[in-house]
């Protein structure tokens, strides 16, 4: 496999299979968004397009479009549902750029001030806190409209 093909056994593609689980926050035609299940703070959430794309390099341009799009509406509702100071929002393209899952996501993250953000050590958190997490953004969200 070269470094631009998309893998469609990647772990975002097997979500968007539902062959494998997520804590969904949000879904339209062209994303989805879930709870990241190593989060970096309380209401870490992906948004991810639904055409495959490995990354932003490739990706079309109403992908990118409808992702950001989508970023914007879980940020603001992380602000209320998190009491969040601030989001950090993240991209990353390719091993050398950071990249490990390769299916363009964005990570959104609520920021609170004098808090640093959680390692990516790759421990999980536990099933009922990411339910937790996901049921405060939808009602957020909700509320949002």
């Amino acid at each position: 496999m070269t470094a631009t093909e998309y893998d469609n056994d990647n772990i975002f593609a097997k979500i968007l299979r539902e062959e494998l689980p997520c804590h969904k926050v949000y879904e339209d035609d062209a994303t989805l968004a879930f709870m990241d299940i190593m989060p970096r703070a309380d209401g870490h959430t992906l948004v991810i397009p639904k055409n495959p794309s490995r990354n932003m390099l490739d990706a079309g341009q109403d992908d990118v479009n409808a992702v950001m799009a989508t970023v914007q509406k879980i940020a603001k509702a992380q602000m209320t549902a998190f009491e969040a100071d601030g989001i950090t929002i993240q991209q990353f393209n390719e091993p050398a750029g950071g990249q490990v899952v390769f299916h363009l996501h964005m990570h959104v993250i609520p920021r609170k001030d004098g808090i640093t953000m959680r390692p990516h050590t790759g421990n999980m958190a536990e099933n009922d806190i990411l339910a937790t997490h996901a049921q405060a953004l939808i009602n957020a969200l909700e509320k949002n409209g």
